[in-house]
């Protein structure tokens, strides 16, 4: 299928590490794409910023179908975890992350930012098979957010070796989540934690992931006990 909005994206990734995701790359991709600019415009209506996220979306589409692809049967799931942010990363230009960091870090963009990190915490869950359906959907992917946007600050920053310090500071981030997990579960089998983390536990119980989850920050807690 001849997609001129995907043909854009593509010519822009060439642009983009001088011009950065700018009007200036929106106007030459479409150049080079041969789509009018008034098309172009039309298809990322807030420019640059619009542009930077398709290619985000693009990246979670890239790596979902590579976690998909991959044998992780035998594998922890904590190292499940951490392959599946790999391949996130590994799946994208990192020169074109790192322009579009510079980008969401402004006021104006923060929350555009803050929801692709959510989208891309939404779908490494859910390749990985999650079927969580209360407030643990929610809990999974805030933490993963956290976890995954210091991992890309690290990755941009990283020169070793195949990124070999950035595997390791992945392992470690998955590690310091997995022992906050384990204290989690102490304190609920402790009798005095479980009377302290009653209220926080109920309203837990009450919320339900989204059926189908649209884009941003999705969610209902629910009216009735069940």
């Amino acid at each position: 299928m001849d997609d001129p909005r995907h043909r854009i994206l593509t010519a822009a990734l060439a642009h983009v590490p001088f011009d950065g995701w700018s009007e200036a790359t929106l106007k030459r991709a479409a150049s080079d794409a041969d789509v009018p600019i008034e098309e172009a415009r039309a298809l990322f209506p807030r420019g640059a910023v619009d542009l930077a996220l398709a290619f985000h979306r693009m990246g979670d589409t890239e790596a979902a179908r590579r976690i998909a692809a991959e044998d992780m049967s035998e594998m922890r799931y904590s190292d499940k975890v951490a392959r599946a942010i790999w391949l996130r990363l590994d799946a994208v230009d990192k020169e074109a992350v790192r322009r579009g960091t510079t980008l969401f870090a402004l006021p104006i963009y923060a929350t555009d930012g803050a929801r692709a990190i959510w989208e891309t915490a939404d779908m490494i869950w859910t390749a990985l098979g999650d079927r969580s359906t209360d407030g643990n959907w929610y809990s999974k992917r805030a933490t993963l957010s956290g976890v995954y946007a210091s991992v890309v600050l690290f990755w941009l920053g990283d020169d070793s070796m195949d990124h070999a310090d950035t595997r390791d500071f992945i392992a470690r981030r998955i590690d310091d989540v997995m022992r906050i997990e384990r204290m989690k579960s102490a304190v609920n089998a402790n009798p005095l934690g479980r009377a302290v983390m009653v209220g926080p536990n109920w309203l837990i119980s009450k919320m339900r992931a989204p059926i189908k989850p649209p884009k941003g920050f999705p969610g209902s807690v629910s009216g009735g006990g069940q």
